[in-house]
């Protein structure tokens, strides 16, 4: 069985048609009476089944009228209603039932005609036919029984294809009602709150300018972080409310604003150099803004737990990989390593999600290390 399932449609009719027109052929053989005519017949007949799939109706015409004219010839038995009932199986299982009991009526019905009347044994033929009738019956039932089993299944795919679909478009719209509702919470809250801050700022720079008043770094520093926190929370609202839009990320930070974030950096009181080597190119999207957030997010940690500390930030283009190293000379402590919090878990998932991998721990000399390797892949 394995054998012909692995053989397609084609070859398993072709050893269907064989097979058969060897069985008819060996009651043949055994019928003195049997011609060449009537072998010629037998064999076309059963050779009609190899279109049983793609042309029921050739089949069953050829099959029908071939056998029928080997059974008024030589009366071999059953066996010659073999293909018969076949083409009859093949017509009524491609829906033509009409067709097939059309055929196994005229088959049988002239069979009959042909070989009762001056028969020597009349009640045996009778009861041959009787038989026959009971097979082409089952042929066509055992066919409708095939076509509606087959119908329901392709019924029951539909329905579970569409449930599927229903399924996945349920999701997706419960997705976006979901980003529709971060994305008001965000624009509630923090867009209010930024925007007093960097209101705030701007008004206090004025005034300390206006007095002839030297303006503190540190609250330029406010000021341009503002600023520079309303542009991304709108690109990234943009992003929440349009998500298939393959732009609504190009307004996000990348390498080529780095000089700004070392320089707010440098205003807020952290002393921070920069180091770029290799030829940098044409980087991907996601790999431009994971460097920018790894450098910010780093800064950001030297400000809050080394304070005092400098920070050293190195950008290597090493050929197929980007390299990111933030360091600072901070108090860390290599045996009392920091618990990660949600920036450091932040960095490690934005690694991971592009293939790179991301070290960040205490150095043995003193303060903390930062370090990622992110494949470049293909610029988009």
């Amino acid at each position: 069985m394995k054998f012909l399932t692995r053989l397609g449609p084609p070859a398993q009719d072709g050893l269907l048609a064989a097979g058969m027109a060897a069985v008819v052929s060996v009651f043949l053989l055994v019928e003195p009476r049997a011609g060449a005519l009537d072998f010629a017949g037998a064999l076309a007949g059963s050779a009609a089944l190899v279109a049983w799939r793609r042309a029921p109706l050739a089949a069953l015409l050829v099959s029908t009228v071939c056998m029928f004219g080997v059974a008024a010839h030589v009366q071999p038995g059953p066996a010659v209603a073999y293909p018969v009932m076949l083409s009859v199986f093949a017509a009524v299982w491609a829906g033509h039932l009409l067709a097939g009991a059309a055929a196994a009526v005229a088959f049988l019905g002239g069979g009959l005609a042909v070989n009762l009347p001056g028969a020597d044994d009349a009640g045996q033929n009778l009861e041959s036919m009787t038989l026959l009738v009971g097979w082409f019956v089952a042929a066509g039932v055992a066919a409708m029984v095939t076509r509606h089993r087959q119908a329901y299944l392709e019924e029951a795919e539909r329905r579970a294809a569409e449930a599927e679909r229903t399924r996945e478009e349920a999701a997706r719209r419960q997705a976006g009602e979901e980003r529709l509702r971060i994305a008001r919470e965000l624009h509630d809250s923090l867009t209010h709150s930024i925007s007093i801050i960097k209101v705030q700022a701007g008004v206090a720079v004025h005034l300390a300018r206006r007095r002839g008043e030297e303006v503190p770094p540190a609250l330029l520093a406010i000021q341009e972080a503002g600023g520079d926190a309303m542009r991304e929370l709108r690109a990234t609202l943009e992003v929440l409310r349009e998500p298939g839009d393959p732009d609504g990320e190009a307004a996000a930070s990348g390498l080529d604003r780095l000089d700004e974030l070392v320089e707010r950096a440098r205003s807020a009181g952290l002393p921070t150099t920069v180091t770029v080597s290799g030829t940098p190119p044409e980087l991907p999207r996601e790999v431009d803004r994971a460097a920018y957030r790894i450098v910010q997010e780093a800064l950001t940690n030297v400000s809050r737990h080394a304070g005092g500390a400098a920070a050293t930030v190195r950008i290597d283009y090493a050929g197929t990989e980007l390299v990111v190293r933030v360091d600072d000379d901070g108090k860390a402590d290599p045996d009392a390593p920091p618990v990660p919090g949600t920036g450091l878990l932040g960095m490690r998932e934005r690694v991971a999600a592009l293939g790179g991998r991301l070290r960040a721990e205490p150095r043995p000399g003193g303060g903390f290390t930062v370090r990622a390797q992110i494949p470049l892949g293909d610029p988009s």
